[in-house]
């Protein structure tokens, strides 16, 4: 597994459209609030041009990418966290998920109703996040209490965990997401088992009309600008196309794609600000059985790397054969590779790196 993302947003704002265009697993599109009940689950192939050469170079039996897992959650609305609309059922669903893809509509269509009335990103970004924040705080104030108590009885646990609380609380009493606060990796340790709402990585997503793609809206540079000041990263795609892309085979989309101007398309876009975010990284195995991509965090050791295809790699781990992508397509063939001095046996500390082809020696 890649990671797994969850695609929320208001209502109407083409949250089942793109899902759909990206999973092709029919989740429904209508225009009318809360249509998407239940989360709505996909799980795609993560678009990396790398695996398709590597396949070329070995012919395999067998090509496996690595993946991304899309759940869309339905539309949250103004009071979410007090259980409007369909409430906390959407919240607790979002606690699940590695990084968070919001979904803001900046296309106008008459025929498509907004919950509020006009199109405003920002607003609506704002009227998410304060959302996802009240959420946050009532979970940290039950906290809060419950430590209190402990602290009072000498919990010793307890007393280390409160101060860390109470830096949240106060950070998202004063409107401040989670990620943004400035939290030591103790501090982040102390309330990790809350699943904070905001401090999950979060892509926003800016959907724009098919027009608009190559030249977004003013509103789009203004969304930018207060995701960035809430620590998000930002993509500009249009759900329309996105379905038509959907619709071609491999070749077709990238003939379609160089006839918009674009250089890849909204997954791929979204896949790769999501791994920016929780900062992973790609490494592959390859061979004629098969050559397949495996994700794992920057700054992995090969025995964790390893730990990943199975657990008796971890723990009989020996030593790595490992050369790197690009001195593969620069050189042509494992074997010249190998001829050029480029293959390297590497031990317990190395640190892989994206892009590495990895072979694991290991005792059983």
């Amino acid at each position: 597994m890649g990671f797994r993302c969850g695609i929320v947003g208001l209502p109407n704002v083409g949250k089942s459209t793109i899902f759909n265009a990206m999973t092709a697993a029919g989740a429904a599109a209508e225009n009318y609030p809360f249509c998407t009940i239940e989360p709505n689950i996909g799980v795609v192939p993560l678009p990396d041009g790398r695996l398709d050469r590597l396949a070329k170079l070995f012919l395999p039996e067998k090509v496996t990418p690595t993946t991304v897992e899309f759940v869309d959650i339905a539309g949250l609305v103004e009071g979410a966290s007090k259980g409007e609309g369909l409430g906390n059922q959407f919240l607790g669903h979002i606690r699940n998920v590695d990084a968070i893809a919001h979904i803001v509509r900046c296309f106008e269509d008459p025929d498509v109703v907004h919950v509020h009335g006009m199109i405003d990103p920002v607003r609506d970004v704002e009227v998410i996040e304060t959302e996802l924040m009240l959420a946050d705080l009532d979970s940290v104030a039950k906290r809060v209490q419950k430590l209190e108590k402990q602290v009072k009885v000498g919990d010793k646990e307890a007393a280390w965990a409160h101060p860390a609380c109470l830096k949240v609380q106060k950070g998202l009493g004063e409107g401040k997401p989670v990620r943004t606060l400035d939290l030591s990796p103790e501090e982040r340790e102390a309330v990790r088992d809350l699943f904070l709402l905001t401090a999950k990585p979060v892509v926003t997503v800016a959907n724009v009309a098919e027009q608009e793609l190559a030249s977004p809206p003013p509103s789009v540079a203004r969304l930018r600008d207060c995701a960035q000041r809430q620590g998000a990263e930002t993509v500009v795609i249009s759900g329309k196309i996105e379905s038509e892309i959907a619709e071609l085979s491999p070749g077709e989309r990238v003939a379609y794609l160089k006839e918009l101007g674009l250089k890849e398309s909204g997954l791929n876009q979204l896949a790769h600000a999501g791994y920016k975010l929780l900062g992973l990284i790609t490494f592959f195995t390859a061979g004629k059985p098969e050559v397949r991509a495996w994700t794992i965090p920057n700054g992995t050791k090969a025995p964790q790397a390893a730990g990943v295809i199975h657990s008796d790699f971890e723990k009989g781990f020996i030593r790595a054969e490992c050369y790197h992508y690009d001195d593969l397509i620069a050189l042509g063939s494992e074997q010249k590779v190998k001829e050029a001095g480029k293959m390297r046996l590497e031990g317990k500390e190395y640190v892989v790196k994206d892009g590495d082809i990895l072979f694991f020696r290991f005792n059983v």
